[in-house]
This record gives C-alpha cells, sequence and structure tokens, in this order.
C-alpha cells in the first residue's frame, strides 16, 4: 500500500480520533529559583472537544480534520469518510445510490478520481454495524477499509499526529471555554498540516 501511495497510484489515509480536555496534562514546566510553579486546572466536565482527523500519505500529503463537542460515533465517522475523505457531497445518505448504481456487482454510478486505503483501529465507532456494514460499497467508489491488529497503536501514523499536536502546538495547557479549546485545537492542526505539507513539498522537490 505504501508503495503505490509513493507512486501516486493509491492515497493511503490513516484515521482515528482524539480527545482535547479544557486542561492538557502537563509532561514538564519551569519557573523562578525558589518559586513554585501553578499549573492552572479547569472544570472539565461536559467540555471536552472530540477531533477525528486522517492523515493522507503519498504525493499529495495532507491533513484532515473535524472538532465536535459529541461523542464520535460510527454515523459521525461514516460521514466524514464519505464527505471528507470520499467526495460525496451528499455524505452517507447517497452513499448506497453512488456505490450500487444498477446492482452490487456492477460498475457504481459514482467513484473517486484516486483510489485510497484508509487505515484504522478497532474501536467501537470502527467496527459498529453502522459503519463497518458499509465496507462493500464505500470499496466500490474507491474507499478500502483497512483494520490494524488489536493494540498496535503504534502502527497508525497519525498517532504521532495527536502527540505532536498536543504537546509541541498547544502550548498553553489551560483554556476557558468550548470555543478557546476549538481555537487552539485548529491552531496545533492547522501547523501540523503545514509541517506535512511542506515535508511533501520538500520530499518531492528533492526527488
Amino acid at each position: 500500500m505504501r508503495q503505490a501511495a509513493d507512486a501516486g497510484r493509491r492515497e493511503l489515509i490513516f484515521l482515528d480520533e482524539s480527545g482535547f480536555a479544557p486542561t492538557m496534562p502537563t509532561g514538564y514546566t519551569w519557573s523562578r529559583i525558589g518559586q513554585r510553579a501553578v499549573v492552572p486546572r479547569r472544570d472539565t466536565r461536559n467540555r471536552r472537544v472530540n477531533v477525528l482527523g486522517a492523515q493522507v500519505v503519498g504525493t499529495a500529503s495532507d491533513l484532515v480534520w473535524q472538532r465536535t463537542c459529541g461523542k464520535i460515533d460510527a454515523e459521525v465517522l461514516l460521514e466524514f469518510v464519505c464527505v471528507r475523505l470520499a467526495g460525496l457531497s451528499g455524505g452517507a445518505a447517497v452513499l448506497i445510490l453512488a456505490a450500487d448504481g444498477l446492482g452490487v456487482d456492477v460498475m457504481p454510478l459514482w467513484e473517486r478520481c484516486k483510489p485510497c486505503t484508509v487505515v484504522l483501529d478497532n474501536a467501537s465507532a470502527h467496527v459498529a454495524k453502522m459503519f463497518k456494514g458499509h465496507r462493500r460499497r464505500l470499496a466500490k467508489i474507491g474507499v478500502d477499509l483497512f483494520y490494524l491488529p488489536p493494540y498496535s497503536p503504534e502502527l497508525n501514523n497519525i498517532e504521532l499526529v495527536w502527540r505532536q499536536a498536543k504537546y509541541q502546538d498547544y502550548p498553553q495547557r489551560a483554556q476557558t471555554s468550548i470555543e478557546a479549546i476549538g481555537a487552539a485545537v485548529d491552531r496545533a492542526m492547522q501547523r501540523q498540516r503545514n509541517r506535512i505539507r511542506q515535508a511533501a513539498a520538500n520530499f518531492i522537490q528533492t526527488a
């Protein structure tokens, strides 16, 4: 899959979700000698922001994400894959029509301009019937699902994106509102996106 992505024949997409709280864990800090460092802590009740992200690997490397204050369930995941990754403007509502056409064994009415493989773990939303039950239809329009072995997060490239976004690009560890968390998340993810795009451009230029 990686070779096909590097050659431009297919896109490889690593998908996962992560959460951002009003007070993020502090790995380290500093203060003047003799002064105690004080880290603010905010109430976390009903103020968590969840982010669904997808890292595109290949000749057109990119990072796309969607944040919500609610739960990321199978329905939200399917809509994200259909709209943001497959390019179906009508979302999951038109998936059956786009994939089936005149029957499940003939050419689909719509197909992604370049096929892609979406790599994901075995989280409950990922394996739920509401999402995984559309696996064949997604494949017909050019979106193949590839499930990683259980307990192997190190195989998902986007885990590094989450770690860098949270600890390098999220300098203010405590936020006072949902809106502030959302803005901080978007800034962190945009920095990650810029780095991914620049690295891909540098690679192409060097090659």
